[in-house]
């Protein structure tokens, strides 16, 4: 009989069938949990989204303080965020 695809083709399909099917019993297992355990997993995403609420305002209120901060540094004399830097230029000319 003539084949079109070799052993390997064959076992790594039925490996990425094997994954899909435990895959999708995993899915079944946790939809389960989440219709019978409703009222924990109501808290467990409440508590998540909470924190990623309070995760969003504290980098918004850093990034408004940082920008203010360069406001106030753009307003004064503009070599005060240039302390202690000098740049050199070295010329080399090979003729």
């Amino acid at each position: 009989m003539f084949r079109f695809y070799t052993k390997a083709v064959s076992q790594a399909s039925r490996q990425f069938a094997s994954g899909i099917f435990v895959l999708g019993l995993i899915l079944i297992g946790v939809g389960f949990l989440i219709w019978v355990l409703r009222e924990l997993f109501a808290i467990l995403f409440a508590v998540l989204f909470c924190m990623a609420g309070v995760g969003c305002s504290i980098f918004a209120v850093r990034l408004y303080w940082a920008q203010r901060k360069l406001r106030k540094m753009g307003e004064g004399d503009s070599g005060d965020y240039r302390k202690n830097v000098s740049i050199h230029i070295e010329e080399h000319y090979d003729v």
